[in-house]
This record gives structure tokens, C-alpha cells and sequence, in this order.
């Protein structure tokens, strides 16, 4: 078995806040010792074939983050774009419609999402997103989501939720998996062969993402 060093949630220039090329992420991740990524932007697929196509040897996960009713969903592997405001249920019900797998991303990540128990417990998820860097207090965030994924007895996977080159592979998943496949990844994360590293971001990187975003929608 490989022990791959995982970042399943970087967002790129393809999401509306997002300013990673694929260059800056391979670039980024080869810098930090990483094997791989998910590319997972905002509802949008696009980014998934130029990633691919650029992947310079790391493993790639096609993914993308659904806005659902209540919370975001990293679909893992979808087959084509999902759509967007339905509850958590109908949400993971297409996503696995698609032979796909369903991870909450930041359950507690304020100011964004805040789970509800009871749609959690219903909508069949297979595994939580609990190290997140963006999410604040880090630590004391991170406890709340692991608690959530004891409860539901779900596996646990993190990554950088990043969206600027500074913060790529601020945290990550250790996954053992049987090849850098895609689909070895994916069976492997469901399976909870992993285990989850990371801290949050700094103000400085907050305060970068925030001002390039401000200028991003007034170009």
C-alpha cells in the first residue's frame, strides 16, 4: 500500500474567488512535499480536464463543491455538474446518482456553514472534511468536526479549502491507498484509510485572499 500525501480541497481560477493556476498548485504542492490534490471549484467542472492534463506527475482527484441548502458538498469523481440550493439529502442523492462520493466540507466553518445534526445523520454522506485551514478557531473548529464524524461513524479527510497559492497543502490527508488512481484514492477514502494533518491560515493570508477577491469583482 501507498501512503499518499493528499490536499482534497484546492479551489483554482475557475471559481469565482479563486486565483490558483494549475501551474501555482503543482508548483506549490511539489514545494510542500505533496503527492497529490482535489481540484474542487464552486459548482463549475471546468477546471477538472485542465488539471488533468497538467497534473506534472501528481495524483489528481476531479471533484467540486457543491453549494447545497446548509452546507457545502465535495462531490469526489462526479460525472457532470450538479446542481445547486437542494437540501443536503437531494444533494449527496445526486452526487452518489452519479456514482460519486460525498464529502461535508467544513460542517462548522463560519461564517460560511453551520450543520444541522439531523440533515447530517439523513443524507448518507461518506466521510467529513474536519481539518479545513480557512475554518477559525482552527483547533477549536477542527474538534467540533471530528466530533460530528465520531458521531456518525464517517471517515475523516482534510484539505486547504485554499484559493491562493500561499495557503496550497496547509492541510491535508494521509491516505493509503493501493495505486495513485484516482479510483484507489476515492475506495480508500471511503473505506477510512486515512488520517488527517494541518493548521490554519494566518490573518496576513486572510487579508491577501479578501483584497484580491475585491479586486476581482471590480475588474
Amino acid at each position: 500500500m501507498l501512503k499518499l500525501k493528499l490536499d482534497l480541497h484546492i479551489h483554482t481560477v475557475h471559481s469565482p474567488d479563486g486565483f490558483n493556476t494549475h501551474h501555482d498548485i503543482t508548483r506549490r504542492l511539489k514545494e510542500e512535499g505533496l503527492d497529490g490534490y482535489a481540484v474542487a471549484d464552486h459548482d463549475t467542472l471546468t477546471g477538472i480536464p485542465e488539471a488533468l492534463k497538467n497534473s506534472e506527475g501528481l495524483a489528481v482527484v476531479p471533484a467540486v463543491e457543491v453549494t447545497a441548502r446548509g452546507a457545502h458538498i465535495l462531490a469526489l469523481q462526479p460525472t457532470e455538474p450538479i446542481p445547486i440550493g437542494r437540501t443536503i439529502a437531494e444533494t449527496v442523492d445526486t452526487i452518489h446518482g452519479q456514482g460519486a462520493t460525498a464529502v461535508l466540507a467544513h460542517p462548522y466553518g463560519l461564517p460560511r456553514t453551520w450543520i444541522s445534526i439531523n440533515s447530517a445523520i439523513d443524507a448518507r454522506l461518506d466521510a467529513i472534511e474536519v481539518a479545513n485551514s480557512a475554518q477559525i478557531p482552527y483547533n477549536y473548529i477542527r474538534a467540533l468536526n471530528e466530533a460530528l464524524a465520531d458521531r456518525l461513524g464517517l471517515p475523516q479527510t482534510g484539505g486547504s479549502d485554499s484559493h491562493i497559492p500561499d495557503t496550497i497543502g496547509r492541510a491535508y490527508t494521509i491516505v493509503e491507498t493501493a495505486s495513485r488512481d484516482p479510483e484507489d484514492i476515492v475506495k480508500s477514502i471511503r473505506g477510512g484509510l486515512t488520517t488527517v494533518h494541518g493548521t490554519g491560515i494566518t490573518l496576513t493570508e486572510r487579508i491577501s485572499k479578501a483584497l484580491r477577491k475585491k479586486g476581482k469583482k471590480e475588474s
